[in-house]
């Protein structure tokens, strides 16, 4: 049933890469699609490991039509370059609110409307720390400092990062609001069920460790497979490690690494997973190494197919998901002793996953999907309030 607001609602991202940012945007439009009469998905570019996920009945509009890009405009220049396209964008399809994800799509969000001429609600939406991202991108702290107060509303994607927005990037506590990511689909059960066909699950003779994620520094694989050599030293498992195939250099560091640690032939790398549901339902524990994060959706990926969980305290989202450790053990950030300890100690609960996968439903699409529709609401009805009072 359609809002009685909002009746189109447009997200608008990057691209279809194998990040956590577009699974979000991905399942948020599958659950405004429930309760929105239209719902537009805009990204700057069609291709990528996601680009057939696109939920049925979402209409898909892309920014860059091939051949029209000059050649050296690339990454986060091309998202910025489409300001000028978006904003043709809002004035031809006239959206009642947008969403976008992104750093330099939320940039890219204000300065679009801002040559649209047209005034259409924005809400931008932050996904990670920006004290650590503005480190190595000035553009973003400037971006946020600058381009974020003109939205109408800013949503954190945990406190921890609403709180990092408001100390780094000098955002108003009022202009900001926490959402929890999307996580938890409707069709989760039949997907944990689809067949695995890598051999240490299917035939389980030990214990497998699951870590998953980029292989990027953020992760802290390094720390995860020292942790690992010591749980080996107590007992026997093997860790698998699900990451992007294409950081070939980081692959192959993590392997010599594997190497130097004697544990070579208990890990195992097999790349990028389009669904790793399977995986999480099939194995013993699922460890998250992170030295940062903006929320941390495999944590509850893996909660919801009941595998018990350890983590790093980092910054942010992993204590907020776990209740604080009352879900999981919380380890500080790059301690491979303590991580080492939280896993054999894992491995040898016998954890309440019924506990874990109602944990994981706070999480859920339509939870997420009423909160950003309430948001939406707010948003527009004090922007037409404000029209109002302008133009008497």
């Amino acid at each position: 049933m359609a809002s009685h607001t909002i009746r189109h609602a447009a997200l608008f991202m990057a691209g279809f890469s194998s990040g956590g940012v577009p699974r979000v945007v991905l399942n948020l439009a599958e659950g405004l699609r429930e309760v929105v009469e239209r719902v537009d998905l805009v990204t700057v570019r069609g291709h990528g490991p996601l680009a057939d996920a696109v939920p049925r009945g979402v209409r898909h509009t892309v920014l860059r039509v091939p051949g029209d890009r000059p050649p050296r405009l690339r990454g986060k220049r091309e998202v910025l370059w489409s300001a000028g396209r978006f904003g043709r964008y809002l004035r031809r399809e006239r959206p009642d609110v947008v969403l976008s994800a992104g750093n330099y799509v939320n940039c890219s969000a204000v300065a679009g409307r801002r040559l649209a001429r047209r005034r259409v609600p924005i809400v931008v939406s932050h996904h990670a720390q920006l004290a650590i991202e503005a480190a190595h991108k000035p553009f973003v702290r400037w971006g946020v400092r600058h381009l974020y107060p003109r939205a109408d509303r800013v949503v954190a994607v945990s406190r921890g990062v609403a709180d990092d927005l408001q100390h780094s990037g000098g955002l108003d506590a009022a202009r900001v609001t926490t959402i929890y990511n999307p996580v938890v689909r409707s069709d989760f059960a039949p997907r944990m069920r689809a067949p695995v066909d890598h051999p240490w699950l299917v035939e389980k003779r030990w214990p497998v460790i699951l870590g998953m994620g980029r292989l990027h520094p953020q992760k802290d694989f390094p720390t995860l497979l020292r942790a690992f050599a010591r749980v080996r030293e107590e007992r026997p498992a093997r860790l698998l490690l699900l990451g992007d195939a294409k950081a070939s250099d980081a692959r192959a560091g993590l392997l010599a690494l594997a190497r130097r640690l004697g544990i070579s032939g208990d890990v195992s790398m097999p790349g990028f997973v389009a669904d790793p549901l399977p995986y999480f339902a099939r194995c013993d524990l699922f460890a998250l190494s992170s030295a940062w994060e903006g929320f941390g959706n495999v944590l509850v990926e893996a909660m919801a197919c009941g595998c018990p969980v350890v983590s790093t305290d980092c910054p942010s989202g992993p204590a907020e998901i776990l209740g604080e450790g009352r879900y999981g053990p919380l380890v500080p950030v790059g301690d491979d002793v303590a991580l080492a300890t939280a896993m054999v100690e894992r491995l040898a609960d016998d954890p309440e996953r019924d506990a874990l996968a109602r944990r994981a439903e706070e999480f859920s699409v339509a939870r997420a999907a009423r909160h950003y529709l309430d948001l939406f609401e707010s948003v527009v009805t004090r922007g037409a309030a404000a029209g109002g009072a302008a133009g008497g």
